[in-house]
């Protein structure tokens, strides 16, 4: 197949694929969610603008909101501004980077193969120990990569949403997490590029979200798309992967960036739950559950490791075949439901898990980790003993 008909068959498959979200948003009635996802939609499923250009400009609309009082009246974001002063740490000399590291090797693999999607599939039963190392380096590099570019988006919404929050105790912890989203792509890219030596696209749900929270101009679906979904989301993969992996360089890094995420989830609940209990109408909180369920269905579907797929496993089966079989994956599934852990319980503290969507998280297998513990009360030690 030429290369522009097999961009446009996968554009027009990821179309088709993001039914059940459209079809979602357009059953509740809230076309205002439709409005808001339909343009990052078509930018990133047909499109593929995460796959096909090098750089890619987004249109901010958004107001910058100056403090000229200088108000200190927020005495939970000023002792969590005051833990980020303390815990700020150097990517470049506090991490072992002179750790050798054989992302192949068999004796210490750097994920164990019950997280490979296919490990009970005869195909990957087949494979020489050489080829099944280098099916768990492409795996992690897949994984990493996406979390590389979601740190990127975490790195410019951070910016956007220190402009935008009106309170200056906010703004001063913002300042510190530009900070750590800058770090946090410094060591997923010399990971990537310098350990792995590999480095994939972006997946485009993965793109979907981001360009839906970079180009809406409230300040407050930026901390709900990025410091609720996103990095929440992060917090349960990362716990994750550093629980599987045996590779000590790959555990240190992990433990550091989820000392950080922790308080950026903080920060978002903390932000969220006094503005959404306070100054939204019945309308634009319905509006705002809405608008996270369909990020949830995004990022759910994210985790489906297409760009892996099409690398290693397109000659062998179907897109729909892989997917059905990453579904029913039983490590894999279990990767997938624990990222969002972390999500659930934080979307019920800031209010937006009401009756009226509760059925509709229950149907994707999420709803069961909604009386776990929530942030602020989660602590980063908290995450990494769970992990």
């Amino acid at each position: 197949m030429k290369p522009l008909l097999r961009n446009f068959a996968g554009s027009m498959q990821n179309l088709a694929e993001s039914g059940p979200l459209l079809r979602d948003a357009v059953q509740s009635r809230n076309l205002r969610v439709l409005a808001s996802m339909l343009g990052p939609a078509f930018r990133g499923l047909f499109q593929q603008r995460g796959r096909n250009e090098e750089s890619t400009p987004m249109r901010l609309g958004y107001s910058a909101q100056f403090d000229w009082r200088y108000r200190r009246d927020q005495p939970e974001m000023a002792r969590l501004y005051e833990a980020a002063k303390a815990s700020q740490w150097n990517a470049s000399t506090d991490l072992a980077w002179s750790t050798s590291v054989d992302p192949e090797s068999a004796d210490r693999p750097i994920i164990p193969d019950a997280i490979v999607p296919l490990v009970d599939h005869p195909a990957y039963q087949r494979l020489t120990p050489v080829e099944k190392g280098r099916q768990r380096r492409a795996l992690m590099a897949w994984m990493l990569s996406q979390f590389l570019h979601g740190e990127q988006g975490a790195l410019f919404a951070a910016a956007q949403v220190t402009s935008a929050v009106p309170w200056l105790d906010a703004k001063l912890f913002g300042s510190t997490q530009v900070v750590d989203e800058g770090r946090h792509v410094e060591v997923f890219h010399r990971y990537l590029t310098t350990k792995l030596e590999k480095l994939y696209d972006i997946n485009d749900n993965l793109y979907v979200v981001i360009d839906a929270l970079m180009t809406d101009a409230r300040w407050d679906l930026k901390f709900l798309g990025m410091q609720i979904m996103i990095e929440g989301l992060a917090l349960g993969a990362f716990g994750f992967l550093r629980a599987a992996t045996q590779e000590p360089l790959l555990k240190q890094l992990l433990t550091a960036v989820i000392t950080d995420e922790a308080r950026h989830v903080h920060y978002g609940v903390l932000a969220l739950q006094k503005f959404y209990a306070t100054a939204l109408s019945p309308r634009e909180r319905a509006e705002r559950e809405d608008w996270a369920f369909e990020v949830a269905y995004l990022l759910r579907n994210r985790f489906l490791a297409h760009e892996f797929y099409e690398e290693h496993w397109a000659h062998e089966m179907t897109r729909p075949q892989w997917d059905q079989l990453v579904l029913a994956s039983g490590m894999m599934s279990l990767f997938r439901r624990t990222m969002f852990r972390r999500i659930i319980p934080n979307l019920k503290r800031i209010g937006l898990l009401s009756g009226r969507v509760r059925a509709r998280y229950a149907r994707i297998g999420l709803l069961e980790y909604e009386h776990l513990r929530a942030a602020p009360d989660l602590t980063a030690q908290d995450l990494l003993d769970d992990a």
